[in-house]
């Protein structure tokens, strides 16, 4: 397992835009964590209206 898992999933899951690992910046990686930490929940991971893609805090897990 990533060793940066449970911290990005902890910022994902918080819905504030707090540093993680890279900050508040949408990496592959980051979006990939919080992708899986959606689907564990049987939500998808959207990009808000009038988000910034670059940044984490721009998204959240909507219901299907």
């Amino acid at each position: 397992m990533n060793p940066f898992f449970p911290l990005a999933l902890a910022v994902v899951l918080s819905g504030c835009a707090t540093a993680g690992p890279n900050g508040d910046v949408a990496t592959y990686d980051t979006l990939k964590v919080a992708r899986a930490a959606c689907e564990q929940k049987n939500k998808v991971l959207v990009l808000r209206p009038d988000g910034n893609s670059e940044r984490m805090s721009a998204y959240e897990c909507r219901s299907k």
